[in-house]
């Protein structure tokens, strides 16, 4: 198994879907042996891709927030490694961003979670980080998954996607705000960060 900083170079070189990108290849993933929290989310967006910073938007914003971390934190890999489950902008789609490459996990996951001592917690962010790690655990929708947080703790933390883009979800599941949030805050400070 590659260590860390040998995994994230080759990661950082690779070029598995370069020919279904409509742009260079910029993989942008974060992590060391010792992340407390993975956080799972989709695949960076174009500004993400620009930045190479990842959560690095509005979205990120919104994560940080839910997380009632700081900056300085939330990009300490330490504490925090960031492993979404297409590594590069996948390109635009008809309403929104298209879906992260399938490449990207089936090549890397595995290997990079083994990279890791036991991380505390694994946060994942919408249905496709959802559908690789709880399969036939999850409910029969996002909402529903989201929902039953709790039966997969302490494992795993589910979350919809912050993207602006939920404004509307959100809205119609005030539940969220006043019940998954705060869950998520006691999850965090249990881990002292």
């Amino acid at each position: 198994m590659a260590a860390p900083t040998k995994l994230l170079k080759q990661i950082k070189d690779c070029r598995i879907c370069e020919n279904a990108l409509p742009h260079e290849p910029r993989p942008v993933v974060s992590f060391s042996k010792s992340s407390r929290v993975i956080i799972i989310g989709q695949a960076p967006g174009r500004k993400v891709h620009e930045s190479g910073v990842p959560w690095d938007d509005p979205s990120g914003d919104r994560l940080r927030d839910w997380l009632q971390v700081s900056k300085a934190d939330f990009y300490n890999n330490q504490l925090f490694a960031i492993v979404p489950m297409g590594f590069c902008y996948p390109g635009k789609g008809k309403s929104g961003d298209l879906p992260p490459r399938p490449e990207c996990a089936k090549h890397w996951m595995q290997d990079v979670l083994n990279s890791m001592a036991e991380p505390e917690l694994i946060i994942l962010i919408g249905q496709y980080a959802q559908n690789y790690f709880l399969g036939e655990k999850q409910q029969k929708t996002l909402t529903e998954t989201v929902k039953n947080f709790e039966s997969y703790l302490p494992k795993y933390f589910v979350l919809p996607h912050p993207s602006p883009r939920n404004n509307i979800w959100m809205k119609k599941n005030p539940w969220f705000e006043k019940k998954v949030i705060p869950a998520l805050n006691r999850q965090v400070k249990k881990l002292k960060i």
